[in-house]
């Protein structure tokens, strides 16, 4: 596949816009707006403004584009965005006779940054089927299988999401699972061009918080769970779920459908999509959600598995829809791919695809870039590497691996620094319960103390009464079960997969498809796939 140049990543050639187009469609008042005033550049930073360009000041969490107002004007920048209220207008009025600068007042500027980036870029997405998924798991490999359904009854696909964006034969890197809204028209646009017809989007919490898909409408959106993650950022759970819900009740079109998953109970017991089903549900007496509704689940669902089969091979089901019965034949392994299969055909469902097309696309699907991806090894070991960076996820892949694990099961996770600390011994508690061995390292501790990390979570090792020993002597006898804590990622790797006996199974968690690892030290290269194989030290003791 060809990757994209980075010159080109967030830019494209296109024609200038006046500021009487850009806000055709947006609610604004203006002072000294001149309709006919040419703009070459969108941007909300102000250290790219210059003459010609268009500044939005965006609010944010620690940095307000408000106060780098002045900042744009003295770079030359030909017009601004700010949110009402923020300055007198006799400041504006001042300004505009001293500088010359066009100021347009909205009431909010991350949702006026969509619908002006899209305007810029020509409405990409207009002619574009769009799929929306969202969730805490799954959306990376509902992607995948969506991509390949897609594809395989004659659509060019386009995917947005955590790995990479990809269309019409290029692979461009994902700086953010959803992008910011003036990238996210620009790679639209640049979609749009090689004609891709329906585009596959991961829309996370933070987007549907931050706005960034304002301008956007999806045709499908599929919910596929939520547990616990991104607490850091929302103060709740009931926040997280909030910001997730926006995609249906804001972002769905007016004959669009939502696709939901049911019945997938968290560690708290939570049914998070019966609850989604429940409250668009209300939504529609009170006339505010017209939209169709296709629930995935066991029972008395729209869309029912009615049998299925899971080996350490793959996964064989029967999945009963409005439209008819799929039969599915599947490379993946592990219950959650058969929901996220579920989620895939629900979505198939709503677009009216062939079943059996679209069955033979899902069934082509082998693998998932860093989700429960086998490593081909020296050791003739089986070892795998996967994302799972949730205690939900990381109970589902240790459960999966479980199965056809015939000595012992070893895992090597850690978790993120400047992120969720309350979730550090919980999966410290789901590491215990469900591995036989369990090293402990460092994820990314960005600019934490790993110690303080490893701390936290061997908290959560220590309650389910797995024993704290060095690795050396719980490697030593195949019979042997405990933890250790080792810092450095690359010696817990190692030590692991060179040491794991022939019938033992080794998972790699947390970092998945990722190729960097974050420290107080910066940021360098690190790919768990890669350090798997590699020989440098045989660790004997």
């Amino acid at each position: 596949m060809a990757k994209a140049d980075k010159r080109t990543e967030n830019k494209r050639e296109t024609t200038a816009k006046t500021l009487q187009t850009l806000f055709r469609n947006v609610a604004h008042r203006g002072v000294g707006v001149v309709p006919g005033k040419a703009i070459d550049e969108v941007v909300f930073n102000s250290q790219n403004a210059h003459n010609r360009t268009l500044f939005v000041a965006l609010p944010g969490q620690n940095l307000d584009g408000h106060t780098y107002v002045e900042d744009a004007i003295d770079r030359g920048c030909s017009a601004l965005v700010i949110e009402e209220g923020r300055f007198p207008d006799s400041f504006l009025t001042r300004a505009v006779k001293k500088q010359g600068v066009s100021w347009l007042i909205v009431a909010d500027c991350r949702q006026a940054l969509g619908q002006i980036s899209a305007a810029f870029y020509d409405h990409p997405a207009e002619n574009m089927t769009l799929i929306g998924i969202t969730g805490t798991n799954g959306k990376t490999t509902t992607s995948y299988l969506l991509e390949s359904m897609l594809a395989s009854v004659g659509n060019k696909v386009g995917v947005i999401g955590t790995v990479n964006y990809r269309y019409g034969g290029v692979h461009e890197d994902a700086p953010l699972t959803t992008p910011e809204p003036v990238a996210m028209q620009s790679l639209l646009r640049r979609m749009a061009d090689k004609g891709v017809t329906h585009t596959v989007m991961e829309v996370s919490s933070h987007a549907l918080s931050q706005k960034r898909i304002s301008g956007l409408e999806f045709d499908v959106a599929l919910f596929t769970n939520l547990s616990r993650d991104h607490l850091d950022f929302h103060a709740t759970m009931e926040e997280y779920f909030d910001h997730k819900k926006l995609l249906f009740t804001e972002h769905l079109k007016d004959k669009g459908t939502a696709v939901v998953l049911t019945g997938l109970n968290t560690p708290t017991n939570e049914d998070w999509g019966s609850r989604l089903i429940r409250d668009l549900n209300r939504n529609t007496k009170r006339r505010s959600f017209s939209k169709k509704l296709l629930d995935c689940g066991v029972d008395q669902q729209a869309i029912v598995i009615k049998r299925h089969r899971i080996t350490a091979h793959g996964l064989s089901a029967k999945i009963d829809t409005p439209s008819g019965p799929w039969t599915i034949q599947s490379k993946l392994v592990g219950s959650f791919n058969v929901h996220n299969i579920m989620g895939a055909i629900g979505v198939g469902v709503a677009l009216g695809l062939d079943p059996k097309k679209a069955a033979k696309g899902l069934a082509s699907v082998d693998s998932v870039p860093g989700r429960l991806e086998q490593v081909s090894n020296p050791f003739g070991k089986k070892i795998f590497v996967d994302y799972a960076h949730t205690p939900d996820a990381l109970e589902n892949v240790l459960l999966t691996l479980r199965e056809i694990t015939v000595g012992r099961l070893v895992v090597v996770f850690g978790c993120g620094g400047d992120r969720d600390i309350g979730k550090r011994p919980i999966m410290g508690k789901v590491a215990g319960r469900l591995a036989d061995v369990v090293l402990l390292t460092s994820d990314n501790p960005r600019s934490e103390n790993p110690g303080t990390i490893l701390n936290q979570i061997e908290r959560g090792v220590l309650a389910t009464l797995l024993s704290r020993h060095r690795a050396e002597w719980i490697f030593a006898k195949e019979s042997r079960r405990g933890f250790d804590v080792i810092e450095s990622r690359r010696e817990a790797i190692q030590c692991a997969t060179q040491n794991a006996g022939p019938k033992d199974v080794v998972l790699i968690s947390g970092k998945g498809h990722e190729d960097y690892q974050i420290s107080q030290n910066g940021r360098c290269f690190f790919d768990d796939r890669l350090e798997a194989v590699k020989q440098n030290r045989i660790i004997q003791w």
